[in-house]
């Protein structure tokens, strides 16, 4: 990686860092009044409007990394996209700029990204509290051996992760959910002896966790593709300073079946068995799709 670009990357994220200073008074002062406030008549607009700074604090930043990164954007699927749907988002993971480019495509076109969250994250500077105040879900998962010492955590995750969801029961929301689970490198996928050529295997247990969390509300998967330059580098810095000249992203909109928000993942074989089927069709499309745009 070029010096030049290090420092054009450096800049963006001095940017981005300086977005973040100014729009996270705002989303504090009205985050303390949601938290004040708890009536329902209050709630939804508030909820809203912190909603509307997060989307105006993305559609700045994606400023930023246009007039840094002179990326070259390729992007198809977005016909048809709607802000009054609740999806359930997916998509390969190969670098931390995965993020910036789903908000790139996905800001102000569907309902704002919720990730789900380890607990732990909450701690982060500024970030955490307005993660908190967003409602992205904080998820505290059990060990299977945590879980054999003590039965009584089992479901508490789900309990509390349901009760999380019933905040979007109100107005739509995209849940994000990287099936992958970390960041596609090739020892990684050496290890894992992965059945794909240019992904991981996916967990579809995290997939099953949210659908049933949600109760039945996420009925549409939007199954995103990103594809970066062959050779480039893939790193946060690279892609802030212009190391990839062009991305290419693919939306592809699937119905999500109604049995696959019914079932009992952990504790059901022959359902375990049907959603990891699903989706490993799912897994085998975006392996070809990525074949093909790869050796284009």
């Amino acid at each position: 990686m070029s010096s030049w670009i290090k420092i054009r990357g450096s800049l963006a994220l001095v940017g981005i860092f300086l977005n973040t200073l100014v729009m996270i008074l705002p989303l504090y002062v009205f985050a303390l009044l949601r938290l004040v406030l708890r009536f329902h008549a209050a709630q939804v607009p508030l909820a809203r409007i912190l909603v509307w700074i997060a989307e105006t604090w993305m559609a700045t930043n994606n400023a930023i990394i246009g007039l840094f990164s002179g990326v070259s954007w390729r992007v198809q699927g977005l016909e048809g996209l709607k802000r009054d749907e609740w999806y359930l988002v997916t998509s390969n993971h190969q670098s931390w700029a995965d993020i910036l480019v789903l908000q790139k495509v996905t800001n102000r076109r569907v309902p704002s990204l919720k990730f789900f969250l380890k607990q732990e994250l909450i701690w982060v500077p500024l970030l955490g509290l307005a993660w908190w105040a967003l409602d992205f879900p904080f998820m505290k998962r059990y060990t299977r051996a945590r879980l054999e010492k003590h039965p009584e955590l089992r479901g508490k995750d789900m309990e509390t992760t349901r009760k999380q969801c019933e905040k979007y029961a109100h107005f739509p929301v995209s849940v994000m959910n990287f099936l992958e689970g970390t960041r596609f490198t090739r020892a990684k996928h050496d290890q894992q002896a992965s059945p794909y050529t240019h992904l991981l295997k996916p967990k579809a247990g995290g997939a099953a966790f949210t659908l049933k969390a949600m109760a039945g509300r996420l009925h549409c998967l939007l199954d995103v593709t990103i594809v970066y330059p062959p050779g480039t580098s893939r790193s946060l810095l690279g892609f802030l300073g212009g190391a990839m000249r062009q991305v290419e992203v693919t939306i592809r909109q699937r119905p999500i079946p109604v049995w696959a928000a019914q079932g009992d993942y952990e504790n059901d074989p022959e359902f375990r068995q049907r959603f990891q089927a699903w989706i490993s069709e799912i897994w085998t499309e975006k392996d070809a799709l990525l074949e093909a745009r790869l050796s284009a």
